[in-house]
């Protein structure tokens, strides 16, 4: 049976004081500096979002605009370092739009619990591949399937999953990379970061159309994503594998441990 399981409340006015607009853009910093290397920026943001008394529409509506600015952010910063072939990933992009677009207009209509109960257990299969396997690393190795595949199942499915729930998907999409294409740590993170700005990009538009999103919070907490993403990208470029690999372990088993335990 469709159900719908939001509705618009009203935000207390206390949550535009200073100081806690001023604690929403340390933490979007912060969020944008771990989502720009391995993803789960959305662990930081959307529980304090929650508390602070928004709708679950308007907590992961509010979320994807303050993470539209940080991915962006991160992407722009790839670009320039000639790391992202967008022409190459025209496909990946058109069907992760695609994708996004549908997983956000039918989390607005219908419950995820089977999504609850599911991905913790692929974050934990994620954290334990990087941690063991010997194609994590700086080299690239041979691909399993072609990029257009890719396009109209990984980079689709994965662009629903994040309209629809979300948590994890710089995960996914770099285990994706670097799985069935076999790129490189940094090569996958670069690409991961691309699409994840897609997704957020597309699952906005789509809240915006259902009048979810609260401009004040999402766009002061931009600041602080557009910094942290930037600095977390550049980290990555210049770092690799030695900081991306253990963080995509910590973020990924993080965000197993709290959708099993911190409902």
């Amino acid at each position: 049976m469709v159900q719908r399981v939001f509705f618009a409340m009203p935000v207390s006015p206390e949550i535009f004081s200073p100081d806690i607009l001023l604690f929403l853009v340390v933490i979007a910093t912060l969020a944008g500096f771990v989502d720009a290397i391995a993803g789960g920026g959305g662990l930081l943001i959307i529980p304090i979002l929650l508390w602070l008394g928004l709708s679950p529409a308007q907590t992961l509506a509010t979320n994807k605009l303050q993470a539209v600015f940080g991915s962006f952010s991160a992407t722009a910063h790839f670009i320039r370092r000639g790391m992202i072939d967008l022409q190459k990933m025209q496909w990946s992009i058109l069907s992760t739009f695609l994708g996004a677009a549908i997983g956000t207009t039918c989390v607005q209509l219908i419950h995820s619990e089977a999504l609850e109960k599911l991905i913790p257990l692929l974050l934990a299969c994620f954290a334990l591949y990087f941690l063991f396997s010997p194609r994590v690393g700086d080299n690239d190795a041979h691909a399993r399937i072609s990029l257009h595949l890719f396009s109209f199942t990984f980079a689709f499915l994965i662009g629903f999953y994040d309209g629809f729930f979300g948590p994890g998907t710089g995960s996914f999409f770099a285990a994706t990379f670097v799985f069935f294409l076999g790129y490189n740590l940094i090569k996958a993170t670069a690409h991961a970061k691309l699409l994840n700005f897609i997704s957020n990009f597309s699952g906005l538009l789509f809240f915006i159309l259902g009048g979810h999103v609260i401009w004040e919070i999402g766009l002061v907490m931009a600041t602080g994503q557009l910094i942290g993403a930037y600095a977390g990208a550049h980290m990555a470029s210049r770092h690799g594998s030695i900081i991306i690999k253990p963080l995509l372990v910590v973020i990924s088993l993080a965000l197993t441990l709290k959708l099993l335990f911190l409902k």
